[in-house]
């Protein structure tokens, strides 16, 4: 399946509070599901919803603390 595949569901579902995550880096990256949007840029009717969701998640993200493993240990965990 494709990217843009998987979005068709979820952007027919919540576009107005989609998130994309980034996995696997050491840090939270969140976006909002959606695009750019030129044609409504500075007419003030744009809806915030998609990033203020990215927000929220990269911040409860944030808070979370990873699961590691040391590999060097005589018992990993």
């Amino acid at each position: 399946m494709y990217h843009d595949q998987g979005l068709i569901p979820l952007k027919l579902h919540a576009f107005h509070s989609g998130v994309n995550v980034t996995l696997g880096l050491p840090f939270p990256r969140t976006s909002p599901d959606h695009g750019t949007a030129f044609e409504i840029a500075g007419k003030g009717i744009a809806r915030p919803d998609s990033m203020i969701a990215a927000i929220n998640l990269a911040v409860e993200l944030a808070k979370t603390k990873p699961k590691t493993c040391n590999l060097d240990a005589k018992n990993p965990g």
